[in-house]
């Protein structure tokens, strides 16, 4: 348990960006899992519907740290390959 006053600011202060971080995972998995369920299902068209929000999903994650850019840019890379081979 915190005991000094800023050790309890810094836990206040965690709790909320769990929020936010968990808010931010569920969108960019989602966006992901849809994509993939899509390609799997050789949906073409569908799936470059989906890529914009696929892409919004990502570089917002990116925007508030929870992914690293590169690792953002790996993702999309995979997806429009994926999205190719259909």
């Amino acid at each position: 348990m915190a005991i000094t006053s800023s050790a309890k600011k810094a836990l206040r202060a965690s709790k909320k960006k769990r929020v936010f971080n968990l808010r931010r995972k569920g969108a960019m998995e989602d966006a992901l899992k849809d994509f993939r369920k899509l390609v799997v299902a050789k949906n073409k068209a569908e799936a470059e519907k989906m890529v914009p929000a696929l892409y919004q999903a990502l570089d917002k994650a990116v925007k508030t740290n929870y992914l690293k850019a590169n690792t953002a840019s790996r993702l999309k890379s995979r997806a429009m390959a994926s999205l190719k081979k259909i």
